[in-house]
């Protein structure tokens, strides 16, 4: 089956499983960078409580940017990684203040996603994966960030090589994806990933889109 029309019936089926994932309440864009960064290599139970304790001790940005880089380490050490994200996360808000003048990223949302995501992935601590977070839940941009679940399901479907890494998943995924359908294919593929399409055992008899996958064909013609 072509790729689009894949994508399609896939996104299809697990809206009709799953239903249209329907957005929270949404984070300003620098606040939602800080709390993606913090999220790296951790369950979101950690980042939240990194980015909680972070926020109690320092209540605004300007004050994380000031500060001795140790008392934001110790602040966020339940998120992991502490040194190196209290590193990265002070150097951003750095550079941000430097290039913007101010710390505010409310700007993200109207400028070009793809001229964002160049410009924000030269930085440390930035990847593909954050900076499309940001695109997709602060801004409401139609952009599809490819986090571990995504990777795997898009690697098993067949939508991309085995070996392709994150990022270049993100780039192959782009063409394919249902205009407008981004945030949904995401969050559903997310749902999909935690509770079905599970890294070391998947449950393909209880997944909604067996049929289009891959992997689930390709094991049972060895069987």
């Amino acid at each position: 089956m072509e790729l689009t029309a894949k994508a399609a019936k896939v996104t299809a089926a697990l809206e009709k499983t799953f239903g249209v994932p329907a957005r929270d309440s949404i984070l300003d864009p620098l606040s939602n960078l800080m709390l993606t960064v913090l999220s790296q290599n951790t369950n979101d139970k950690n980042r939240d409580q990194a980015f909680s304790s972070l926020k109690k001790r320092f209540p605004t940005w300007d004050q994380v940017m000031r500060a001795d880089v140790r008392e934001i380490e110790n602040a966020i050490r339940s998120g992991g990684l502490a040194k190196q994200k209290s590193e990265n996360i002070q150097n951003i808000l750095k550079w941000i203040f430097q290039e913007q003048g101010s710390l505010n990223l409310d700007f993200l949302c109207d400028e070009n996603p793809d001229t964002i995501i160049e410009k924000y992935c030269q930085l440390k601590g930035i990847g593909i994966k954050t900076i499309t977070v940001v695109l997709m839940f602060s801004c409401c941009i139609d952009v599809f960030p490819v986090d571990t679940h995504v990777h795997r399901i898009c690697r098993r479907l067949g939508f991309v090589p085995d070996k392709a890494t994150a990022e270049k998943t993100f780039w192959l995924m782009k063409p394919h994806v249902p205009e407008g359908k981004s945030f949904s294919l995401h969050m559903n593929f997310l749902k999909l990933g935690r509770t079905i399409c599970l890294a070391r055992k998947p449950r393909c008899g209880a997944c909604p889109i067996f049929e289009y996958c891959d992997f689930f064909l390709a094991a049972n013609d060895a069987t």
